[in-house]
């Protein structure tokens, strides 16, 4: 059954109705030296919400500041209609302390710069981006819940974070009555599945929808890399190009292109493009309410958003999960040995919920 961007779902527990792909601003703005220029950037932005989609995430710091700027110019007429996400923690000032991080001070002060950069009253849905081991989670789960309160930030979620401290956090948030998590950002694609061991369950248990960033392995599932690129050195910075991110975020590597190559199979065998491919199976992994796409051109975003025609018959599926497919581990893997179940079940059939 294809799907379009105004076949709307639920995000999490909460009531809030989104496209079932978000479009990333993440390459609005040309400040790093890969996304589109302004123009192009609007052209992205009218495609989708003429298709019916109303998802739209950015955060505090891509491209410099940009990204959120020219969101707040092509939002000044349909805000309203827009889901816009946006994050906060990562450094706003080189060299401030203060200007980053999970903390309170942190939080406040780039949600006020969002507000100003997004030309908005409110943020719809607020991330913390990323984990920094530092500040307590009742003074994140706190000042997020004041945020709430104030009407600056209607939903709020969690990105890259250990799952372990996001139920943590998510029963604290229940038993204290604070505003729980609705939204858990991760890395998630067929070459990045380790998430399945434990942060897509515990978002399906405690009520998160999944929302994957770099569905496409930083483009090494487009299949436009080769073993020849493996020989370039990268460097730990988002500037520069996408090959660049792609090597620095471990995705351009052997197994990374073995898994390229049966996406390209499957691809042929359905008259699709590799990344329609790549997209429509994290599209359809229980758990996932919409991949975020991070399309530079028109050409890219229009073939991006054929993923949601795509349909797969069950060896493909099964191909696609044994080239990509990882160990779980302890303790996963122990529980489901014939022994293990022998012992905790014997003979009895108990259906799973």
């Amino acid at each position: 059954m294809s799907l379009t961007l105004d076949t709307y779902r639920l995000l999490g527990r909460s009531g809030l109705r989104v496209s079932p792909l978000a479009l990333g601003g993440m390459t609005f703005g040309a400040d790093w030296g890969w996304g589109a220029e302004a123009d192009d950037a609007r052209k992205l932005f009218d495609t989708y919400v003429e298709r019916g989609g109303n998802f739209i995430d950015t955060a505090n710091m891509y491209t410099a500041g940009s990204s959120e700027r020219l969101l707040g110019e092509f939002t000044r007429d349909n805000r309203e209609s827009l889901v816009l996400a946006t994050k906060y923690t990562m450094l706003r000032r080189p060299g401030d302390p203060n200007s980053g991080g999970n903390h309170r001070k942190s939080m406040f002060a780039s949600v006020e710069n969002s507000l100003r950069q997004l030309n908005t009253d409110y943020i719809d849905l607020l991330y913390l981006h990323a984990w920094d081991f530092r500040t307590p989670v009742e003074e994140i789960l706190r000042g997020l819940d004041d945020l709430v309160r104030q009407g600056k930030v209607l939903y709020v979620g969690i990105s890259d974070t250990p799952a372990w401290q996001v139920a943590r956090m998510q029963a604290i948030a229940d038993l204290r009555g604070w505003t729980p998590l609705v939204a858990l950002q991760i890395e998630y694609s067929l070459i990045e599945r380790t998430g399945e061991r434990d942060l897509i369950p515990m978002a399906r248990e405690l009520g998160l929808g999944v929302v994957p960033w770099s569905p496409l392995g930083s483009g090494v599932l487009t299949g436009k890399y080769s073993r020849a690129d493996l020989a370039d050195q990268a460097v730990g910075s988002p500037e520069g190009t996408r090959k660049n991110v792609a090597l620095a975020s471990g995705a351009l590597t052997e197994r990374g292109l073995g898994i390229a190559e049966v996406v390209k199979e499957v691809a042929a065998e359905l008259d699709r493009t590799p990344s329609q491919v790549a997209l429509a199976w994290t599209l359809r992994t229980p758990g996932v309410t919409a991949p975020i796409i991070g399309a530079r051109t028109a050409a890219q975003l229009e073939d991006n958003l054929g993923a949601l025609e795509v349909e797969f018959d069950a060896a493909q599926l099964d191909r696609l999960r044994a080239a990509s497919a990882i160990e779980l581990g302890f303790p996963h893997d122990f529980l489901e040995r014939p022994m293990t179940r022998s012992v905790t079940f014997g003979d009895l059939r108990v259906a799973a919920r």
